[in-house]
């Protein structure tokens, strides 16, 4: 079964990237770019802002696709992450939702933080980082 979800990758003035904390699994306790599952008769950008303003509480505006990867998830069924590039335009920083955490990451910060596997690699890979 492929479940179709949706990142967002934003950065501040300073160029550090937005993350979150997982607070559930996939990933509990280990940090990623916010996101989750595209709801029934969403679009990907609309999947984008709402997820980000649930985990973040930041409002953002959608841009390009960055790119794509497929993780595993529980059963068989594999999930289909579109992550798209994201600028703030309102909203207080907080965590909420499913997220116990959330902070903006320098380079350096990336390095040391318990981060989900595989995203360094693919930030990398889209020209992110």
């Amino acid at each position: 079964m492929r479940v179709r979800c949706v990142g967002g990758i934003v950065r501040d003035g300073e160029g550090r990237l937005l993350l979150v904390r997982r607070g559930r699994p996939p990933g509990e306790g280990l940090w990623s770019i916010p996101g989750g599952r595209v709801e029934p008769g969403e679009d990907d950008p609309a999947a984008v802002a709402r997820e980000l303003k649930e985990e973040t509480g930041l409002d953002v505006v959608v841009g390009a696709l960055a790119g794509t990867v497929e993780r595993p998830g529980p059963g068989d069924a594999v999930y289909e992450i579109h992550d798209y590039a994201a600028t703030v335009a309102g909203g207080t920083l907080r965590a909420g939702d499913d997220a116990s955490d959330v902070r903006w990451a320098s380079a350096d910060d990336l390095r040391e933080l318990p981060i989900t596997p595989g995203l360094l690699d693919a930030l990398a890979r889209w020209g992110v980082l």
